[in-house]
């Protein structure tokens, strides 16, 4: 399994100190929601993006070169997702990941700490790691717009495409996954 149970359950509520409360329309139960189902998809994107990173270094037989470039490829638009998300959350005065223990307590994705792992393998754990991202994304969408807030709803969809647009490409590798070692 690719994905972990969270373990402390719902995010606890939490008021921004006076300094980062950036102003905004919404309610302060709407900014908390909405950041309660942002930081943890800030989380499994970190995860995400190191998984893809060690499977990208890691990787070994005959795809080497077409899946260590696609996979740097992806790495990069994980990577460029986190800050997208963070700073949403920022402007309508939420706070976010502030440390590794918060990644890990929030994160749902599970690390990958496995000495060797086929090119296959790696890609079918990735292609089911960026469709539980994907579902949680939508879930997300889902609460932005309960909330009010479009503009967050916007964001993730752009970043729903892009993880399923990794999903896809994965998906159709996994399709030979016997001509993927």
């Amino acid at each position: 399994m690719t994905t972990k149970e969270k373990t402390s359950g719902k995010q606890p509520t939490t008021v921004s100190p006076k300094q980062l409360a950036t102003v905004t329309d919404l309610k302060p139960e709407e900014v908390q929601n909405i950041t309660n189902a942002v930081n943890p998809l800030i989380a499994d994107a970190f995860a995400l993006y190191v998984k893809t990173k060690n499977f990208h270094w890691h990787l070994s037989g005959s795809h080497f070169r077409d899946y260590h470039l696609l996979l740097d490829e992806q790495a990069d638009a994980i990577f460029a997702s986190i800050d997208v998300m963070a700073e949403r959350v920022r402007r309508i005065g939420g706070t976010t990941i502030r440390s590794i223990s918060n990644i890990s307590n929030l994160q749902t994705i599970q690390d990958d700490n496995d000495d060797f792992v086929t090119a296959g393998t790696m890609m079918n754990r990735l292609m089911q790691d960026n469709a539980h991202i994907a579902k949680s994304i939508r879930a997300a969408i889902e609460t932005a717009e309960d909330c009010h807030d479009p503009a967050t709803a916007n964001e993730l969809e752009a970043i729903l495409d892009e993880t399923e647009k990794r999903k896809w490409f994965l998906f159709e590798i996994v399709q030979g996954e016997k001509n993927t070692d």
